[in-house]
């Protein structure tokens, strides 16, 4: 019994994720024929989880008279990237940004809204049902509908490029270990990064993978950057990793549960205050607003707690929350079932809170320096009660003194959704090798593609992560019409 259904393809693709899936359907539509590779049991990868797309003069910003200059956008993320971004990919995406929209609208996908994130620019374009309503209701169906083929459960482990230009692709059933080889003329890889390749992030990145929580589908393991990098593909654009701030540690259950939890999004997502394992404040904490730079400064201290009294827990559910944590739990939202969640928390002895009825108390169990923790707490009240941080230059409106009990303070690890980078690519998304040639045929999308940010992610821009995806799959499909 073989594993694919043929031995020859057009159009092989790596990974079914929002890249692949674009990539995957696009190729489909011009007539290829195409094989989706999906090493996991289920579909769509961590764009599951993803709330939007990016983009620039769509109809549902002109709709809602929203403008947006394209030109500005590309400064300011080439400018944040510190110039490691590619400008020309940049200008490519931002133009076609608006007709990504609408073709997945024209395969089906639902816009509700759009809408900004934090500080940033209302580029968010919000889909219904998540990513998972996108991928599943929409691209994926009609892709099998038009006749591709999708495999799960299978891997691509091997590739070699071949003299005529085709190229092999070694396949793995998953669940018995068989393997075969099928050709293609073009092979996309859009198998996500490689947060969940913990040899591969020691390795090329810098992150303390003991305080990093990676909420993804986990299947981020570096393949199609390995099957990239094993035919000369140019290893460009490693080391960063999307940060989102703080995120709270629970071992007994998923990550992922986290990202809808009142309690989480207080602890790890609000401008209040910080200290680090010596009970100092270190940063002004409404960089939060900015969640990339918050993850940078949280890991420049060795631990870090977020401290909470009654009074803010009890204004945030009256009046909401300053920050939320994407579409998960809105900025401005009411935190209706904080205090029930942080009851339950503390009754189930989670190793993340920490509850006393004094400051003396909460160092004490903390274990963070009892004199230390007092007089940051009573500078930082100190401040509150004039409206100014002579320490870091906080606004005034997020200087809430802490002063009434019980008194918490949760430890913060730092989440993070993704890697992004690992193949230099040019505009067309095709695959380049050490001397900046292209091998024909071979493309890298998503977060497997290089060219969009720096060492941080610009969520200024919210969206662009997911919105690349779905562009460079159908970016990499479109050229690679022209090549077949």
């Amino acid at each position: 019994m073989t594993i694919a259904a043929k031995d020859k393809y057009d159009v092989v693709v790596v990974g079914s994720g929002a890249a692949g899936q674009a990539a995957a359907l696009t190729a489909q539509e011009n007539g290829a024929s195409v094989l989706l590779l999906e090493k996991g049991r289920t579909t769509g990868g961590s764009a599951n989880y993803s709330e939007g797309i990016f983009a620039v003069g769509s109809y549902l910003q002109k709709e809602k008279g929203i403008e947006v200059s394209g030109t500005d956008v590309l400064k300011e993320e080439v400018e944040y990237s510190k110039y490691k971004a590619d400008s020309r990919i940049w200008r490519k995406y931002v133009d076609t940004s608006a007709e990504n929209v609408q073709w997945l609208a024209n395969e089906g996908v639902v816009f509700e809204r759009v809408q900004a994130m934090g500080a940033g620019e209302a580029t968010w374009h919000i889909y219904e049902g998540f990513g998972y309503g996108a991928i599943h209701k929409a691209l994926e169906p009609k892709f099998l509908k038009l006749g591709g083929e999708l495999l799960t459960s299978t891997a691509a482990v091997a590739l070699k490029l071949n003299e005529d230009g085709s190229k092999t692709i070694t396949l793995r059933n998953e669940a018995d270990g068989t393997t075969e080889d099928v050709t293609a003329k073009v092979v996309v890889l859009a198998a996500g990064g490689y947060l969940n390749n913990k040899e591969m992030m020691a390795k090329e990145t810098d992150y303390d993978l003991s305080r990093m929580i990676p909420v993804s589908s986990g299947k981020g393991t570096g393949d199609g950057l390995r099957l990239g990098w094993s035919v000369g593909g140019r290893k460009y654009g490693t080391g960063m990793a999307m940060l989102f701030g703080g995120y709270l540690d629970d071992p007994d259950q998923p990550y992922f549960k986290m990202m809808s939890s009142q309690m989480n999004v207080a602890a790890g997502q609000q401008p209040l205050l910080w200290v680090n394992e010596d009970g100092e404040r270190f940063v002004d904490e409404s960089v939060i607003y900015n969640f990339s730079y918050a993850g940078n400064a949280l890991y420049t201290q060795n631990e870090v707690y977020s401290i909470l009294d009654t009074g803010v827990i009890e204004k945030m559910a009256k009046d909401g929350n300053y920050m939320g944590l994407g579409v998960y739990v809105e900025r401005g939202d009411k935190m209706d079932k904080l205090a029930a969640e942080i009851d339950q928390a503390v009754a189930d002895k989670k190793p993340f809170i920490f509850k006393a009825d004094t400051i003396e108390e909460l160092a004490e169990k903390t274990g963070l320096p009892k004199d230390q923790l007092t007089a940051t707490i009573a500078r930082y009240n100190g401040f509150a009660a004039k409206g100014e941080d002579e320490d870091f230059g906080k606004e005034a409106d997020y200087l809430v003194a802490v002063e009434k009990g019980p008194f918490y303070a949760f430890k913060l690890n730092i989440g993070a959704f993704c890697t992004m980078g690992g193949l230099k690519v040019n505009v067309n998304n095709e695959v380049e090798d050490e001397k900046g040639k292209v091998i024909p045929g071979l493309y890298a999308a998503g977060n497997d593609a290089s060219g969009l940010t720096g060492d941080t992610y610009g969520p200024n821009m919210p969206g662009t992560c997911a919105g690349y995806a779905f562009y460079s799959g159908r970016n990499a499909a479109l050229d690679a019409q022209k090549y077949l």
